[in-house]
């Protein structure tokens, strides 16, 4: 396992209360790089730099302009209200217009956000060191490796084409599955296994049948991010049948997540890809508060620390070059462990 590894990662940290619409934190990557290290499982390397035009391959260019400049903009209005960051306070609902950028800075943050996401000085720098990361990933198994591993924060998951949220800016898996294709490759899969619905990285490729999207996640009925991840959602136009959902409710068990990964599993070799990126969410651990809100404390998958194992394992019996992306979680003293239970169970199998 080829572990490709955000040093910059802790620059974008978040420190008020609203943001608590994200639950990574930077010190989820020290554990998980710790277990890494523990087992040695593989060499741990820096990325390359990746160019911009392979980010505007997922993401158009307007929204990357704002995100390169969005923190120097909004020190300059005033730079005595700067602060440790900053947060959209209005967003284009159904019937205004998303076509037209505002001038106003206020009114193009609220653009390019679905939710109260803070940006920091340094968020630029660590997602785009995130995207080199899970570009370099995906690169490594078109150039012979059977596994990868992009150990990036922040998340990427609920990133869109053209907006931020959910504490997500770039959508890593998206770019690693793009990659793949602009390499040569004409089927690639994305599997996601986190909590929370893979929102942004199913609409990236909702209208498109090069990319299968497969998601296990919370019903979404009460969990983040409500408004996608419903079985009926299958895709659209040439995309029609290359999207599916797999929501659970709160409290499944192991069994029954794991027959939830059996009937994803088929449909990825019915879909033959080529290669295989897994946004790798560790949120579904008994314990973890993985949705835990108002509707209550019990909101996560039941999954224990060999569950973890066997999904590694379940995954590599696809036979498929795997690209690993870690899409985070909430707190979790065990994330570490889980995390690299999933890779050394990938390594450890025998794909048939």
């Amino acid at each position: 396992m080829l572990t490709f590894y955000n040093e910059h990662h802790a620059q974008h940290r978040p420190r008020s209360l609203r943001a608590a619409v994200s639950f990574d934190k930077p010190e989820q990557i020290d554990l998980v790089l710790t277990e890494l290290q523990r087992r040695g499982l593989g060499e741990i390397v820096t990325p390359h730099r990746a160019p911009l035009v392979s980010l505007e391959r997922i993401h158009s260019p307007r929204y990357l302009h704002f995100l390169r400049s969005a923190w120097s903009e909004w020190s300059a209005l005033d730079p005595a209200q700067a602060g440790t960051e900053v947060q959209a306070a209005q967003w284009p609902v159904r019937g205004m217009r998303a076509d037209l950028e505002p001038d106003s800075f206020s009114g193009r943050l609220g653009l390019y956000a679905m939710d109260a996401t803070p940006l920091t000085a340094g968020t630029w720098n660590a997602c785009k060191t995130g995207a080199d990361c899970a570009i370099n990933a995906a690169h490594a198994l078109r150039l012979g490796r059977r596994s990868s591993f992009a150990l990036t924060s922040p998340p990427g998951q609920h990133a869109g084409a053209d907006y931020f949220g959910g504490g997500c800016f770039l959508n890593n898996a998206a770019l690693a599955a793009q990659h793949l294709l602009d390499d040569g490759l004409t089927r690639v899969a994305i599997l996601d296994i986190g909590y929370h619905h893979g929102s942004g990285t199913q609409g990236i490729f909702y209208a498109r049948k090069d990319v299968l999207t497969v998601s296990i996640h919370a019903d979404p009925r009460l969990d983040f991010p409500y408004y996608l991840g419903h079985a009926d959602e299958t895709g659209s136009g040439d995309g029609s049948g290359y999207n599916m959902n797999l929501a659970l409710a709160r409290g499944t068990g192991a069994a029954q997540w794991l027959a939830a990964l059996e009937t994803a599993c088929i449909k990825l070799g019915m879909f033959a890809p080529e290669a295989l990126v897994v946004s790798l969410g560790i949120g579904a651990s008994a314990g973890a508060r993985e949705g835990a809100n108002e509707h209550g404390a019990n909101a996560a998958f039941l999954l224990q620390g060999a569950d973890w194992l066997r999904i590694g394992e379940r995954i590599a019996w696809l036979g498929l070059p795997t690209a690993f992306v870690f899409e985070s979680g909430r707190e979790n003293a065990d994330i570490g462990i889980h995390t690299v239970n999933v890779l050394e169970g990938f390594e450890t199998a025998a794909p048939t």
